[in-house]
């Protein structure tokens, strides 16, 4: 067996443990050493699990740790680290999640788990000013709408049926309270400094942000904007965008060529 394939042959029987151990793994009399390989497969799944329920503490808090673990191992058997960098284990956590029969009931959970994806990206976010309100101020009229906002770094716009932006908020308190308004939300996660803000994004303004993030100029997110919400305000939306630091700078659009 070449290194390659036996390199697979240790991971997948790492990750699954119905099969039999690797060639390779024996004791000093050259007999297959299972109990040795068991302990080491045991600390790669608790390794791993921990990892997850440091990433996804509001979801582990939601379903219970007894829950949170068999989640959390039957996605580690499928799932190896992308990256050795542990802290970016279970970007996809969340859609193993929206897939997982046991947690079919809980609607929302998902989505939370996105809101923790990306609480953990924008925290790890390079660090990077962000613009400000007096440089839009300084442009002329004429000029704003075919203006682009180029988004900071950390920034994560995360749509849901769900009041997960509550449910997530509610669940930073050593008591939790209910959450009254069962409403959809919108959720903008920003770290233009030290620390990550999670905000509840008003929905008049939701059309506007997701297509300034896409790339659109401002006139072209505004115009949307106003076709989706009678009661979107152009200056209070744009300029609320610019104080939650959402964005690093400005240009202008420059259509690409056919």
């Amino acid at each position: 067996m070449d290194f390659a394939a036996s390199q697979s042959a240790f991971a997948h029987a790492l990750q699954h443990p119905d099969h039999p151990v690797p060639q390779g793994i024996t004791t000093a009399r050259g007999d297959a050493d299972a109990a040795r390989f068991s302990v080491y497969r045991n600390n790669v799944f608790v390794g791993l699990t921990k990892a997850l329920a440091q990433r996804f503490p509001v979801t582990e808090r939601l379903v219970g740790s007894e829950f949170f673990l068999a989640m959390a191992r039957s996605y580690a058997q499928d799932h190896k680290p992308a990256s050795p960098l542990i802290i970016d284990y279970g970007d996809d956590f969340p859609d193993f999640i929206g897939a997982f029969p046991p947690a079919k009931s809980l609607v929302y959970l998902a989505d939370v788990a996105r809101i923790e994806v990306a609480w953990t990206k924008a925290y790890h976010a390079s660090d990077t000013a962000a613009l400000d309100l007096g440089t839009l101020a300084g442009m002329a009229p004429e000029a704003l709408p075919n203006l682009q906002l180029i988004p900071h770094p950390s920034v994560s716009l995360i749509r849901s049926d769900h009041p997960v932006g509550s449910i997530w908020g509610a669940h930073q308190q050593d008591i939790v309270a209910p959450v009254e308004d069962w409403q959809p939300q919108t959720i903008l996660i920003v770290r233009p400094q030290m620390t990550v803000d999670v905000h509840i994004m008003p929905p008049q303004d939701v059309a506007f942000a997701t297509l300034l993030f896409d790339g659109a100029c401002l006139g072209e997110a505004a115009q949307t904007a106003f076709a989706a919400s009678s009661t979107f305000d152009f200056g209070t939306a744009v300029t609320g965008l610019i104080g939650l630091g959402a964005f690093t700078t400005l240009q202008q659009y420059k259509k690409e060529s056919p």
